[in-house]
């Protein structure tokens, strides 16, 4: 704590509510959009999706986010902030805690002092209510204590955590431009590739490849996982087109053994089987020897087709839409081996294929430097804001 500021409890500088409990068997009033959970990230309120409920006209006002409002995810990960910075007011829903602070506190301010107190665990540690998922209660919340400085300091510390948040910012458009000019060098040498206005042979995918399902349920049992063992690859564990394996989730290199017929090899496509099946990866050298998860299934191609050709392909819209018109299943969509073998695949020439792989490691290679910046600057955030608030 630092000598000369005073330290408050949040609802000692601010006031809160939680959005409207959404009920559909109560679909009356006006459909408006409105924002929840998945809008809010750190610093940052994405509109890209929005979703529309019924609110009456005398709930306007009381579940309206104004500018300057500080927006708390309640549930999941919780403490997560962002402000509304629009002039033009949004509704919401009781995912979020909308914070509305007194002139002792800029809202930016308070935001960066709960990031800090996410980064430590203090929000989900000592804040958090909850085993399996967790809840920041409206009292909690109110609870936390945060350091209340001079407006002219808060204003200072502000403008400094601004400028590097700004910089991870650009450098994060820079990552999308780079994946956006992928996919156009993609779409300018092979076309789209279900329409397939180019020509190419076409082939079912059970006819250059082999496919195979990750192991059933049955094969894995509760006492089988262990940390630090030999990961397991789930839908959970493909982001962003890559494997990102957790540690916490592996097995033995004994039972790894018993399940040899799962491992993954250099250049496999791991593909989720259900739910969010247009989730993919490549398996790079450093996942190799990984095992595929009851969730997912993965392709091993055969030379007529690159990997990193096939996966360029799955991620195109018209792709994933014929994916999700074959996948089986009415509350939860599912990929089967024999849907994946009879999916009609495009095979241009393996010279012009390599060539694209060429080119895309090259994006690679730029995109990793971007994302090391972009770590060490996070790092430099994360030490700005220890340096100020604890």
């Amino acid at each position: 704590m630092r000598e000369g500021w005073e330290y408050k409890k949040l609802g000692e500088v601010a006031s809160s509510e939680l959005g409207k409990t959404l009920n559909k068997s109560k679909d009356t009033g006006k459909l408006y959009p409105y924002i929840c959970a998945v809008n809010v990230l750190w610093d940052m309120i994405d509109l890209t999706i929005l979703k529309h409920a019924f609110f009456e006209k005398e709930e306007i006002d009381r579940y309206s986010v104004r500018k300057g409002d500080l927006l708390v995810c309640e549930g999941g990960d919780t403490g997560r902030s962002a402000i509304w910075e629009k002039e033009e007011p949004v509704l919401y829903q009781n995912a979020l805690h909308r914070v509305r602070f007194t002139t002792e506190m800029e809202a930016r301010f308070a935001m960066y002092c709960l990031w800090h107190l996410k980064n430590n665990g203090q929000i989900d540690q000592k804040y958090s209510k909850g085993v399996t998922i967790k809840h920041l209660v409206k009292s909690s919340l109110l609870s936390i204590e945060l350091p209340v400085p001079p407006l002219s300091t808060q204003h200072t510390i502000v403008s400094e955590l601004d400028k590097i948040n700004e910089l991870i910012r650009l450098k994060k458009e820079q990552l999308k431009d780079y994946d956006n000019l992928a996919q156009s060098i993609f779409y300018e040498m092979f076309g789209d590739p279900v329409v397939n206005e180019k020509g190419w042979e076409v082939k079912k995918l059970g006819e250059v490849s082999m496919i195979k399902t990750g192991p059933f349920g049955s094969m894995l049992h509760k006492e089988d996982y262990i940390t630090g063992g030999i990961p397991l690859i789930n839908p959970m564990h493909i982001q962003n087109f890559k494997a990102v394996p957790d540690r916490n989730f592996t097995i033995s290199k004994e039972k790894a053994a018993e399940l040899c017929n799962y491992h993954l090899k250099i250049n496999d496509v791991i593909f989720a089987r259900r739910g969010d099946i247009g989730r993919c990866a490549v398996i790079s050298d450093k996942e190799a020897g990984y095992l595929c998860g009851t969730g997912s299934l993965f392709v091993r191609f055969e030379r007529k087709l690159s990997s990193v050709y096939t996966m360029y392909v799955v991620r195109t819209t018209s792709f994933i839409k014929e994916l999700v018109s074959k996948a089986k299943g009415a509350t939860m969509l599912n990929l089967n081996s024999s849907t994946m073998e009879n999916l009609r695949f495009p095979i241009p020439p393996l010279p012009l294929q390599q060539l694209f792989a060429k080119r895309i490691e090259l994006i690679e290679k730029l995109k990793a430097e971007v994302q090391q910046t972009i770590k060490t600057l996070e790092t430099l955030l994360a030490s700005r804001m220890q340096y100020w608030f604890d």
